[in-house]
């Protein structure tokens, strides 16, 4: 039974559903981030993950498995949208139903739901803007929001789909890589799914007020598949760096990235897109 609650007011013919699901696979308009509706093996055993269904202005925009005990993803899932601009979105947003199953299913304004619920501490769960204060990390966002239009592009900037990045990685070669797969993607592809992922440290923390809060990766990785009009796979790749000041990403096949992953799982890693992008 999916957990997707579905809070119906017969009376009044008003359903609220909320966005972190049991499965991806119980939510179609989630589902279709992931390439042929396949959902990876990769991270599933994670420990108390939750499926975020990433839902901002009453849609879905991308889809998250996110890591409570480390309070980063495990990675985000998106397919690639031209965009024309839009800028860069001031707000941080939260995840309401990580805090409380009964609330809202939108993410929202972190600053904004502690003003709506005084005395609830929202970072059980999750990461707030206040641990990355300060803290020498970037805020780095795994879809990126780059890849996007608005309002899609706005939808990014949840702390549910960042890590604490390292500045020169994600200001410097992590940002070229993604420009360009943002040209690649453009001129090569109809359509490009993707997967950005995070390896958690063994115990490399951001630390606020002496507690461990967000958890600083080892690694970002990063795995894309591009089809023809026809759904046809055409290309695929994937990248991976370490989250150091090292600023090299290392391009690689989706077979080799399988092979990267599996140095950090005692789990088989598994196809990360249906028959691995092949057709």
């Amino acid at each position: 039974m999916q957990t997707l609650i579905t809070l119906c007011t017969l009376s009044l013919l008003v359903c609220v559903y909320a966005d972190v699901v049991q499965r991806f696979e119980d939510v179609p308009e989630c589902l279709e981030f992931f390439y042929r509706e396949k959902v990876p093996e990769w991270g599933a055993a994670t420990p108390n993950a939750a499926r975020l269904c990433q839902r901002f202005v009453n849609r879905y925009h991308f889809a998250t498995l996110y890591d409570t005990n480390h309070r980063i993803a495990v990675y985000s899932a998106y397919y690639f949208r031209p965009s024309n601009g839009g800028g860069r979105e001031r707000r941080w947003f939260v995840e309401p139903q990580l805090v409380n199953s009964n609330w809202q299913a939108e993410m929202k304004d972190g600053y904004w739901l502690g003003k709506d619920h005084p005395g609830v501490y929202l970072g059980e769960r999750q990461a707030l803007n206040e641990d990355y204060v300060h803290s020498g990390f970037d805020r780095g966002h795994l879809n990126p929001n780059g890849h996007h239009p608005v309002p899609f592009r706005n939808a990014t900037f949840t702390l549910t789909n960042v890590i604490p990045q390292n500045p020169k990685l994600n200001q410097n070669a992590w940002r070229i890589y993604e420009s360009q797969l943002t040209d690649l993607f453009w001129a090569e592809c109809s359509k490009a799914y993707v997967l950005v992922g995070a390896v958690p440290s063994a115990d490399n923390w951001i630390i606020k007020n002496n507690m461990k809060r967000v958890n600083i990766p080892d690694r970002i990785w990063n795995a894309w598949c591009c089809v023809d009009n026809n759904g046809r796979p055409v290309q695929s790749g994937a990248g991976a760096a370490k989250n150091t000041e090292e600023n090299w990403v290392e391009k690689m096949s989706l077979d080799e990235v399988g092979e990267y992953l599996q140095q950090f799982s005692n789990q088989p890693v598994g196809e990360l897109f249906y028959n691995n992008c092949r057709t």
